[in-house]
């Protein structure tokens, strides 16, 4: 399932926040995709929801972390995969000690050449 947009769901407040840009990732080079959270109130749960979707042809090259508003890393994918195409998938973070507000960003570093893609959406929920 791809998440697209932002919206509430009933009860808890859980907001969705999503960034749709592509973002090219190049051999042997980073890239981050922000996206900006405002008008929250405390930290982040210690359940939120991260779902990446990246296009690139060996997923074995990428590292893909969460990077908190503080600067904190939180990997998701660290080179596993092998040649496998694409990675598609929730992650659950505990972000328990992370402020809501601010900016947060998927960095994603490719760690070899031959093989290049793109960040195609991300979003988090929390």
């Amino acid at each position: 399932m791809s998440l697209t947009g932002s919206y509430t769901t009933g009860g808890g407040g859980t907001q969705t926040y999503s960034n749709t840009t592509d973002y090219t990732i190049n051999d042997n080079a980073t890239v981050d995709s922000p996206i900006t959270v405002s008008g929250r109130s405390g930290n982040a749960p210690s359940n939120a929801s991260v779902t990446v979707a990246i296009v690139h042809t060996y997923i074995g090259d990428l590292k893909v972390d969460l990077v908190a508003p503080d600067g904190s890393l939180y990997t998701l994918h660290n080179r596993s995969g092998g040649s496998a195409d694409n990675i598609n998938q929730t992650y659950t973070v505990n972000l328990s000690t992370e402020a809501l507000n601010g900016t947060w960003k998927l960095r994603v570093n490719d760690n070899a050449g031959g093989d290049v893609g793109y960040v195609n959406s991300w979003s988090v929920t929390f």
